[in-house]
């Protein structure tokens, strides 16, 4: 669990963040004992300026959050929460994130570049588009997808092997992407990939 010295907080906006993807899941207010309550559990607890008592994030709803990291700003003022959230729920709308609404219409809040694309992928896979780059791919299955990674991986290493940096981003890029599609194809979701990563950090 983490620790962190902020013995003079009174009250303090938290944001929540998704520690995979970076996505803003909500924000809260937090005080003394609600951060020594986070702390002590190791899940989030808020407090509630309206009902003034303190309150823990899924205690109804079972949508609790893990805490992985605390951060505070340079006035320490503010929390900045990295979390894991069980089941994906944060908002009570039942939407992933508080942050899903763009001109009242609800859309998935933004994450890391890679995320937003595969987001896009699957999409294209579960709603074809026959003038689709990626709906093609898709439909030529293992056969083309594996063709185009292999073709890739050998662009990235003449690019390295080039020293042309410009070369090796874009190439990289192609890279992931395709690779992206292979993980869509396969219905494997890239936060397990995340996971995989996280875990042999550590």
């Amino acid at each position: 669990m983490p620790s962190t010295d902020l013995s003079n907080l009174s009250q303090a906006i938290a944001i929540v963040q998704d520690y995979l993807d970076g996505t803003v899941l909500m924000m809260a207010w937090m005080n003394q004992e609600s951060l020594q309550k986070t702390l002590e559990t190791g899940q989030t607890w808020f407090w509630s300026r309206s009902r003034s008592e303190l309150w823990p994030k899924g205690a109804t709803s079972g949508h609790v959050q893990n805490v992985k990291s605390i951060r505070y700003d340079c006035d320490s003022d503010a929390l900045l929460i990295t979390v894991e959230q069980i089941g994906d729920i944060a908002c009570h709308t039942g939407e992933r994130s508080c942050f899903h609404q763009v001109d009242g219409k609800i859309q998935p809040p933004p994450a890391d570049m890679l995320s937003q694309l595969f987001g896009v992928i699957c999409e294209r896979r579960d709603n074809p588009n026959e003038s689709s780059y990626t709906c093609k791919l898709l439909e030529g299955g293992d056969n083309k997808i594996l063709k185009k990674i292999g073709e890739e991986s050998a662009e990235v290493v003449m690019a390295c092997k080039d020293d042309d940096k410009d070369g090796i981003a874009g190439e990289v890029a192609d890279l992931f992407y395709h690779t992206l599609v292979a993980l869509a194809y396969h219905k494997v979701d890239l936060r397990a990939v995340y996971r995989k990563l996280g875990a042999r950090r550590k």
